[in-house]
C-alpha cells in the first residue's frame, strides 16, 4: 500500500516568511521565543504547552507566543495568570501571516491531542524552524520521520514537552534539511507520487 499525503508546502510560504515581524519579542537581542499556532480548542491542547513553558521558564529565560483564537482563550489566560508567567506569554489572536512568526521563532511546538495531518508542521519546517511535536494521531511522526526532523513526545505530557524544547534550544538543527523535507509535501512532489502510483 502506498500512502500519499495532501500537499502542504508552497513557495508562497517562503515569500511570506520574509516579511518583517513587528512584535518586540522577535528581535535578535531578546530571549528565545517558542511559538504555537492554531485554534484555541481542546484539540490543540495549548494548556499542556503553557504547563511545559512554565517548567522551561524555571530553567531558563524564554518567551511563548500562541497565535490563534478560540473558545478556550479564557481558560488559557487563567492558567497563565495562575503560573504568574503573563509577562512571558502572549496570545495575539489570529494573524493574517503566521509564516513570518514561524521564520523568526526559535522553536515551533505542536501540542495537539490529534491532527488530520499536521500541515502546520510542514509550514514551520518550510521556514527552517526547529520542531517539537506531540506524537499524536495522525501525521507528525510521518512528517518528522519518527524524530529525524524534529523531536516527538507523548501527548499531554508537559514535562516531556519542556525537556524536548529545552534540548532543541540547546542544539537546534540546521534549517536546510528541514526546508528540503518540507518540499517533499509540495504540490509537484505529491503529483509525481500520484502519477508513479497510477502509472507504474
Amino acid at each position: 500500500m502506498t500512502v500519499i499525503h495532501n500537499p502542504a508546502y508552497s513557495k508562497g510560504i517562503s515569500e511570506k516568511a520574509t516579511e518583517r515581524v513587528s512584535h518586540p519579542w522577535f528581535q535578535s537581542d531578546e530571549p528565545p521565543v517558542i511559538l504555537g499556532v492554531g485554534s484555541l480548542t481542546p484539540q490543540k491542547d495549548f494548556p499542556t504547552l503553557v504547563r511545559a513553558f512554565n517548567r522551561l521558564r524555571s530553567q531558563q529565560d524564554a518567551r511563548l507566543v500562541i497565535l490563534g483564537e478560540g473558545d478556550r482563550r479564557e481558560e488559557l489566560e487563567s492558567l497563565i495568570q495562575r503560573y504568574g508567567i503573563g509577562d512571558s506569554v502572549d496570545l495575539p489572536g489570529f494573524v493574517d501571516n503566521p509564516f513570518k512568526y514561524m521564520k523568526q521563532a526559535d522553536v515551533f511546538v505542536l501540542s495537539s491531542r490529534w491532527e488530520g495531518f499536521g500541515n502546520v508542521i510542514v509550514e514551520a519546517m518550510a521556514c527552517g524552524t526547529p520542531i517539537v511535536s506531540t506524537n499524536c494521531p495522525s501525521g507528525p511522526a510521518e512528517i518528522l520521520q519518527n524524530g529525524k526532523y524534529g523531536q516527538l513526545v507523548r501527548t499531554g505530557d508537559p514535562e516531556a514537552l519542556a525537556a524536548a524544547v529545552q534540548a532543541t534550544l540547546a542544539e537546534p538543527p540546521a534549517p536546510d534539511p528541514l526546508i528540503e523535507r518540507a518540499k517533499e509535501f509540495s504540490v509537484e512532489r505529491v503529483a509525481d507520487k500520484y502519477l508513479a502510483t497510477l502509472l507504474p
